[in-house]
């Protein structure tokens, strides 16, 4: 596929909006696209927050937010990075329907592709995330950080965001099909289920602790929560891990659009 020459900004932004405004336009329309992004949190939230509710008295078990917030951290980062995952699979099926090979042939910049679909992934998970907060806020969530602590939180979400999108894009754009779907999720899942996401990392044994203290989503689980109490000793390490991950993933994802672009 020969590449239409390059506008400068205008072409970038010009195809990132259209896209952004087309798949969130269809996404608020459909009830079968936006109603399970809502449930799904819900559904976590309400079986950790508050079936598995026990386990704050566990022995060793200091979180004094309580447990619902303990929880609502996790469901905030998987959330966070479910939205991203899932604008990747959005990608993917507008490869199969054939609109994202008509959009490449159109664009004026084929980067505003990828950066359109990271647009809408942050418009999903803004709303998915402001009705997960809502919830458990009446769930009798407590927040004892500052304001501050809280903006923290919600930036730390977006940039989860974006390393979910990053991941799934590039494999979006290597296969073009939906088919690639549980290579997209699957690593996902691994990692934020192999971090402490019923207790802290301290209360874990065995294995599990070993691979939990490695995993970065460890750092963002425990700045999360950090910042939940107005604590911050995890925040920098956090925000490091999900800087470095984007970077690497922005690559991933556009050596993958370089990849339709001459597979095209």
């Amino acid at each position: 596929m020969s590449r239409p020459p390059k506008q400068a900004g205008g072409g970038l932004w010009r195809v990132a909006g259209t896209i952004a405004w087309r798949s969130l336009h269809t996404y608020v329309r459909r009830p079968d696209l936006f109603v399970p992004s809502l449930v799904f949190p819900l559904i976590f939230l309400a079986s950790f927050a508050g079936g598995l509710s026990v386990l704050g008295s566990v022995p060793g078990f200091h979180f004094r937010a309580g447990y619902t917030a303990f929880q609502f951290v996790f469901v905030l980062c998987q959330s966070a990075m479910f939205a991203g995952l899932f604008t990747g699979f959005t990608l993917a099926f507008d490869f199969e329907s054939g609109f994202a090979r008509r959009l490449m042939l159109a664009a004026e910049d084929r980067r505003g592709i990828a950066l359109g679909y990271a647009l809408v992934a942050l418009s999903r998970a803004a709303i998915t995330l402001s009705l997960v907060s809502a919830v458990a806020l009446a769930m009798g969530m407590r927040i004892t950080g500052s304001g501050v602590d809280i903006f923290g939180l919600y930036g730390m979400a977006a940039l989860l965001v974006l390393v979910g999108y990053g991941w799934a894009a590039g494999v979006a754009f290597r296969f073009r099909t939906i088919q690639a779907g549980p290579l997209m999720q699957t690593p996902v899942f691994l990692i934020i289920f192999m971090a402490p996401v019923y207790v802290p990392l301290g209360l874990l044994r065995g294995w599990i602790h070993t691979v939990a203290s490695f995993n970065p989503a460890t750092a963002f689980l425990e700045a999360g929560r950090g910042l939940i109490l107005g604590v911050h000793e995890h925040t920098g390490l956090a925000f490091i891990c999900a800087v470095a991950l984007i970077g690497l993933f922005s690559i991933w994802m556009l050596t993958g659009l370089r990849n339709a672009e001459t597979s095209a």
